[in-house]
């Protein structure tokens, strides 16, 4: 499939007159054809008026007709075919298996929310009924429904290029509210993007939906992006990627007449605590486990499990031993672009030369100049908690032990913790009366605890939180990943006293969307 380098502004294919991006091959560094034109500002006011003008129509499709625009797109993608995989292999090193898998992952999602739009369920629909003989004052009828908030601007994410992109996770939820989406693709990426960009634009016009349903800009600078989350006609973001970058996202929409929210997930180190039976009678199977996990991708996940905490002595001795034979048998492997290569290699140099830290194993050196080296580090409680930087991600197949005295002290180490997405606890049923007390510490620190696993497989699901206390999110309250990530795109509306020919079809009489609903606080499944 021929590249354009073009934006994708509604239904118009324009190339861009604000420089210009390449991809570059994240094996060799080379830059790949076609040119991507960034846009200008006109082109940034073009989409947004367009994707304004469009969210009254479109927030108002019937059930049916959004969710099969949904399957639509999720279609469209997978007729692409193999040029989509072997453009996305080019532009982010990632190998075709995972990347077929996340296609398939990206296609999913979108038809997951196709479902949850059918249902009907995140409308939150409520009424109670007038009351005009109660005494002493009469009730009002009210009634409640959830709109969508606006148009969306979504960021592309470098680790993800397609389920977390273009056609990804917060656009499939934000278009599945009812909100028109902009997205901003994400330089590494940019072939990857235009072909699922150009699926996304065929679904809006073979489903009839208004223009201003979707568009794709390039930015060849920082202007675009910024730009999108001041324009005053943009109600809310998405972006996954780094804490600088999520955080000052937050900073520029705070800072609008109108404050808006930004859905950013950004750093996250995700604990692995080892109880000690689990470690005395499996510690060289969690070992070896743990390694395939800290390895997945290149460690280029955000929840990869960069702290391990366990309580010192030979058991952990014995997983350290076990853990550092696998991964010095782990192979270089190539990172999603040049730029995230450089700081990975720094920030695991600054971590080796570190005077509280030793390395346990480095796994096999690089073949070629933009492979990461995987990294094992250890330290002590007393260095861990003394010295912030230890805390701090590196965002790669780079982890760090802790030997902790006690176990009260490993409790110790999770309070003084920033906000993560998961924590992984390793435990046998002799370890279940301390794993219990630890809980209330990790549902105040994470957005998932899981047993005898690692957090790097994210099941996208109905009850999947993958979101956790700032910094891992900007709000803790909300989920990027499983329908509840349809949520953060939504906010309620009450109606008191319409006569029932102005009442939207959710919340009339008859219920003609056949939704369940709440009367009177009591819940009535539609028929």
């Amino acid at each position: 499939m021929q590249l354009t380098g073009n934006l994708l502004i509604g239904q118009q294919s324009v190339h861009g007159s604000n420089g210009s991006i390449k991809a570059v091959n994240a094996s060799t560094g080379a830059a790949i054809e076609p040119a991507f034109g960034g846009a200008t500002l006109a082109d940034l006011d073009r989409a947004c008026a367009l994707a304004w003008s469009a969210f009254d129509v479109y927030r108002e499709t019937a059930p049916e007709a959004r969710a099969k625009f949904l399957e639509a797109i999720a279609q469209n993608i997978l007729d692409i075919g193999d040029d989509l995989i072997e453009r996305c292999m080019q532009e982010s090193g990632l190998p075709r298996p995972r990347l077929e898998g996340e296609r398939g992952r990206t296609v999913g999602q979108l038809r997951m929310f196709a479902d949850v739009v059918r249902n009907g369920d995140y409308l939150g629909v409520r009424i109670d009924p007038a009351q005009p003989e109660r005494k002493p004052m009469p009730r009002v009828d009210l009634r409640l429904r959830y709109i969508g908030l606006g148009p969306v601007a979504v960021f592309g994410a470098s680790n993800f290029p397609l389920a977390f992109s273009v056609a990804g996770g917060d656009t499939a939820s934000a278009l599945a509210a009812g909100c028109p989406v902009i997205v901003k693709a994400h330089s590494a990426h940019p072939g990857t993007a235009e072909l699922v960009g150009r699926a996304v634009q065929k679904a809006v016009k073979d489903c009839g939906m208004p223009e201003g349903t979707f568009s794709l800009l390039f930015d060849s600078g920082r202007d675009i992006g910024q730009g999108l989350v001041k324009d005053n006609r943009i109600k809310a973001a998405g972006f996954t990627g780094s804490r600088g970058g999520g955080t000052a996202l937050m900073k520029l929409a705070a800072a609008r007449t109108e404050p808006i929210p930004v859905y950013a997930e950004m750093s996250s180190i995700n604990p692995v605590l080892l109880f000690p039976n689990a470690l005395k009678n499996r510690g060289e199977a969690i070992g070896k486990a743990f390694v395939q996990s800290l390895v997945l991708g290149a460690g280029q996940f955000c929840t990869n499990p960069g702290l391990v905490l366990a309580v010192d002595g030979p058991d952990l001795d014995a997983f350290i031993a076990a853990a550092s034979a696998a991964l010095k048998e782990t192979g270089a492997q190539t990172m999603l672009t040049p730029g995230i290569h450089k700081t990975y290699e720094g920030a695991v140099e600054k971590a080796a030369s570190h005077a509280d830290v030793t390395t346990a194993a480095r796994g096999l050196e690089a073949k070629s100049g933009h492979q990461g080296q995987s990294a094992l580090f250890v330290t002590t409680a007393d260095a861990f908690r003394k010295n912030h930087e230890l805390q701090e991600e590196i965002f790669g197949a780079s982890s760090l032990i802790v030997r902790c005295p006690d176990l009260a002290s490993m409790r110790e180490l999770i309070e003084s913790l920033e906000g993560q997405l998961t924590a992984a606890l390793h435990i046998d049923e002799a370890d279940y009366a301390e794993a219990r007390s630890f809980l209330p510490a990790l549902e105040r620190r994470t957005g998932r605890i899981l047993v005898n696993g690692f957090g790097t497989g994210v099941e996208v699901g109905h009850a999947m939180v993958h979101g956790g206390p700032y910094p891992s999110t900007a709000d803790g309250r909300s989920t990027s990943v499983g329908s509840l990530a349809i949520d953060r795109f939504l906010r309620p509306v009450s109606y008191q006293d319409l006569p029932e020919a102005l009442l939207p079809d959710a919340i009339k009489n008859d219920n003609p969307l056949s939704l369940n609903r709440r009367i009177d606080g009591k819940l009535q499944l539609a028929s």
